[in-house]
């Protein structure tokens, strides 16, 4: 009888699975996961470029922090595929326990607010270059003689593109319909590093990487501290492994095999729009341009909520989750909206957030790598020493920083 059970849950959830089968596509995930990499740190990368001491050593960091990149996302698919689960915090419960599941929402829910305040505030400062542009356009004059009018206020631009743009595109359950901005999202990525190249050849005097001085000092006590240094914005700037699990549940095609494949093809078309605009823009970008990237990590929190209410309840409706999500949702982008419209430096704090994605990139994954593939426990443990070497790299420098202003 229990066998008989077991038999017609199963059929069950296969049936249920059926009815509503995901519909995303191999062309849709890679660029939702370019999507989600791209805008974390594109225009970051040219001061790491030249705070790593030139091409040849950033690139030396990017290839070896792409084999743990890689590898961490093709270790969360499998932790997926083995527990079930849809999200990145579930997976991480489901396989490594409670008490790391908790840590895993924790720093997942810190995380992705403070990405999201610090994403606001530089597109708050875009939307003023962009009013700006557009008044010296239209009208011919110059910035000093704008007037100054409620509508034309960058702050006002930033609420009515949340409530336009972000808001819709965040409340849906399924991410799917992303994988429509998600094109938008990568051509506009790569029209800058094009733009980019276009203007170095441009340049009346360019400017030309000295390879061979950098090569003469690489192997400084500085300059090998300068490489570790910029290795959490390297990382940071690949990092879209917070939405790998739900973009990999979404896919039609689940293999593991096929996911290696997306992985692979969305780190390497990082790599190269990385590297070209790294190496075309050195030097020219200020050290604090920075591009981040915005993602909804209300999932954590729901989800919490409908534990909650399943204790309690026994039961949780699906009316129930869809008030809580559209909640969650609104509550998350007006305190996002509203720190970032009053609070504009997020200096302080970027050091921070880049060792946190130490995380979600290297620690958590090789947690799940030593808690379902024994046989694989050694490159595990390699991977968490290194992401506690970043977490703590960036911690330090980020509190030196502090004290260092005070």
């Amino acid at each position: 009888m229990e066998e008989l059970a077991r038999e017609s849950i199963s059929l069950l959830a296969r049936s249920a699975s059926h009815a509503d089968p995901p519909r995303l596509g191999s062309f849709g995930a890679v660029f939702i996961m370019l999507k989600s990499a791209l805008g974390a740190g594109l225009l970051n990368f040219p001061w790491a470029f030249q705070k790593a001491g030139g091409v040849t050593t950033a690139v030396s960091v990017e290839l070896v922090s792409l084999v743990f990149l890689i590898s961490g996302l093709v270790v969360l698919g499998y932790a997926s595929s083995v527990s079930r689960q849809k999200t990145y915090q579930d997976v991480v419960r489901e396989v490594c326990g409670r008490a790391v599941g908790k840590l895993c929402e924790v720093c997942f829910c810190f995380n992705l607010f403070m990405i999201s305040v610090a994403f606001l505030v530089v597109v708050q400062d875009q939307l003023e270059k962009l009013c700006i542009s557009l008044y010296e356009t239209v009208t011919g004059s110059s910035e000093a003689g704008m007037p100054y009018h409620w509508y034309t206020d960058q702050r006002f631009a930033l609420f009515v593109m949340c409530l336009v743009i972000i808001l819709p595109l965040s409340i849906p359950k399924e991410i799917g319909i992303q994988k429509y901005t998600s094109v938008l999202g990568t051509l506009a990525a790569t029209y800058l590093c094009v733009a980019v190249i276009v203007k170095y050849y441009l340049m009346d005097i360019p400017v030309v990487c000295d390879l061979t001085e950098h090569v003469s000092v690489s192997f400084s006590v500085s300059s090998w501290a300068s490489m570790f240094s910029v290795v959490p914005t390297i990382c940071f700037g690949f990092q879209c492994h917070e939405a790998c699990i739900a973009i990999y549940t979404s896919m039609e095609n689940q293999k593991i095999s096929h996911w290696v494949v997306i992985s692979v093809l969305s780190m390497l078309f990082c790599l190269l729009i990385y590297t070209l605009t790294g190496y075309f823009s050195e030097y020219q970008l200020s050290p604090s341009t920075q591009l981040f990237f915005f993602s909804g990590g209300k999932s954590v929190i729901l989800n919490l909520m409908l534990r909650v209410r399943r204790h309690y309840r026994g039961i949780v409706t699906h009316s129930f989750e869809n008030r809580c999500r559209v909640v969650l949702t609104v509550a998350w982008i007006t305190f996002t909206l509203v720190i970032a419209m009053f609070v504009p430096d997020m200096s302080d704090v970027i050091s921070i957030i880049g060792g946190i994605s130490a995380f979600f990139i290297f620690i958590f994954p090789g947690l799940c790598l030593v808690f379902t593939m024994a046989i694989l426990t050694a490159w595990g443990v390699i991977t968490i020493v290194v992401g506690a070497f970043i977490f703590g790299q960036s911690t330090t420098l980020a509190v030196m920083e502090v004290f260092r202003k005070f």
